[in-house]
């Protein structure tokens, strides 16, 4: 390590400096740590979490995106561990774990292969050429999967949450019913294949009740109350008008000043408010509309009109909500209160306001080809309320994604070390010093397999050497770990089964955050307020507190 001092090598003083191999060693050391840290959360027997932050808070979870979100990581390697966990999040929604630990394991065995002195962008070149044939390796193994295969879509799901099955007990089954079924009601056709927004299925959450009480509601769930006593709470045949503007009379945003002079004129000038609010309430009555759903605020008058009237209005809904709104109930929003007409009115068979755990919501339901739907999860405490949604958010991005690309690989390890064994008899076709690349590459995929082994109880050594056996016959690509009976087992058979794209995003990502970090020779750290360097009190190789 060196330390500038006085403007020597024209780097500001204090700043730290690392160079060359020792660099390299503590970027490797740090992505290596963020891997083990959250290994033993993989797959269904994973072990959870417990995050603790300066507030007191508690998340408990074995989600990998969420664990490393949660953190307080310093160093700049850790926080790109963070975005590969993220990007696998965004991109697919299962497979963070499994994301991280590749990367990990790739940049452990390229500091084996540095330690014989084989140069960073040889194995970089190696790890790239590795991917790219990995890719090609999965596209040939992986199976089709069309959008009416039911079961096989529900055991994606169930894959997805299977990991996270804390607070779902026997429900697993329903809860992934319901993910499909919410999936195939807001997909939609597009150049022969098909598209899903998932933002167009809204989750909402009460504490109370078990998951198995959890309802895909075929429209949108509002958690707002209706803003009048007087108004109905239920509503059959809704006729929705969407409003951005308020049912208020707006302050002038110039400067204005109103001089009244005597008791009439005040009368007078209350009474023009009172008949402006009663011609917004009317407007609203003469297109047909018995329900509104307003972004902004209503008038205390304004509501008693539209009470008078029995019409059920919602104030201060999300813009988010009114999108999705939209979509259930095919209603344009509207900016102005005199452009309204009839044409721009959604319709739902039912709008009613409930009680759920002590709170009014606002339930829209029953709406014809609904684009936008509501999966209403329940469970019994704040913390495993949270977990559910963790799964379910997982679950609809693996059975989009499966949707989408239409294919599927078989899970429980297999489809990791049918891609090393080919990896590795490809290495011997590469020859130089990349295939000693290729193969640290096909090494680093067994993390997988030897991970779900040791969380099962089983040996690892031993279930891998069998893996490797059973792989070298065509016939047993689909041999994988099975971690519920302990045993290595055809994963096909018992429905364990993922997206593809969750195994190449996971490989991509992994591949191009490895690259780029074994490419760092020269780490400058200015000097911090705090005095020592970014990563804690042990310079660049340090992890924050909070890390542990």
């Amino acid at each position: 390590m060196v330390r500038a001092e006085g403007g020597q090598n024209a780097i500001p003083e204090g700043s730290q400096r690392v160079i060359g191999r020792d660099a390299q060693r503590i970027n490797i050391a740090i992505g290596y740590a963020v891997a083990s840290l959250i290994r033993t959360s993989l797959g269904p027997k994973g072990m959870d979490k417990m995050l603790v932050s300066e507030l007191g808070d508690v998340v408990i979870t074995n989600d990998g995106a969420t664990i490393l979100d949660e953190m307080n990581v310093d160093h700049p390697v850790a926080k790109i561990m963070v975005e590969v966990a993220k990007t696998q999040d965004k991109e697919v929604g299962d497979g963070t774990t499994t994301s991280v630990l590749i990367s990990g394991y790739l940049l452990k065995n390229a500091g084996e292969l540095l330690d014989q002195s084989i140069h960073s962008t040889t194995i970089a070149k190696g790890y790239k050429l590795a991917a790219i044939r990995a890719n090609e390796i999965l596209d040939e193994i992986a199976l089709p999967v069309k959008v009416d295969d039911d079961e096989i879509l529900k055991s994606i799901a169930n894959v997805a949450i299977g990991s996270k099955s804390i607070g779902l007990g026997d429900a697993k089954d329903y809860i992934a019913k319901l993910i499909v079924d919410s999936v195939k009601l807001v997909m939609v056709e597009r150049d022969g294949g098909y598209y899903i927004d998932t933002e167009h299925i809204k989750i909402e959450k009460k504490t109370g009740e078990s998951a198995a009480e959890s309802k895909l509601i075929r429209g949108i769930v509002i958690d707002k109350e209706v803003v009048h006593s007087g108004m109905p709470k239920k509503i059959d045949d809704a006729k929705i008008a969407l409003l951005e503007c308020p049912l208020e009379i707006e302050k002038t945003e110039t400067d204005a000043r109103i001089e009244i002079t005597s008791p009439e004129q005040m009368q007078s000038f209350l009474e023009q408010e009172e008949k402006m609010l009663k011609n917004m309430v009317d407007k609203i009555k003469s297109v047909g509309a018995n329900v509104v759903f307003c972004q902004k605020g209503i008038d205390d008058l304004a509501q008693h009109y539209l009470a008078k009237n029995r019409i059920m209005a919602v104030r201060r809904v999300k813009k988010s909500d009114m999108d999705k709104l939209a979509n259930a109930t095919h209603a344009r929003v509207v900016s102005s209160l005199d452009d309204l007409s009839s044409d721009d009115l959604g319709r739902a068979g039912l709008i009613e306001e409930r009680k759920v755990a002590g709170d009014e919501m606002v339930f829209v339901e029953k709406c014809k080809d609904a684009k936008s739907v509501t999966l209403f999860l329940r469970a019994s405490t704040e913390q495993v309320l949270d977990e559910v949604e963790r799964a379910v958010v997982d679950a609809i991005g693996a059975v989009s994604s499966a949707i989408e690309d239409g294919k599927y690989v078989i899970g429980g390890g297999c489809t990791e070390v049918e891609v090393a064994q080919r990896l590795r008899d490809y290495a011997t076709k590469i020859g130089g010093r990349e295939q000693l690349a290729i193969q640290a590459f096909a090494n680093a995929l067994d993390v997988i397999p030897r991970t779900l082994a040791e969380s099962a109880g089983m040996d690892a050594i031993d279930t891998l050497v069998s893996l490797r056996a059973k792989h070298k016959d065509k016939n047993n690509i689909t041999v994988g770990v099975d971690v519920v009976n302990s045993k290595v087992d055809d994963m096909k058979k018992q429905g364990v089964i993922e997206p593809l794209r969750v195994k190449k995003q996971a490989i991509s990502s992994a591949t191009e955050a490895t690259n780029m970090i074994l490419r760092i020779d020269d780490i400058i750290s200015a000097k911090p307020k705090s005095g020592g360097m970014p990563g804690g009190p042990g310079g660049p190789g340090g992890m924050s507190p909070g890390m542990m």
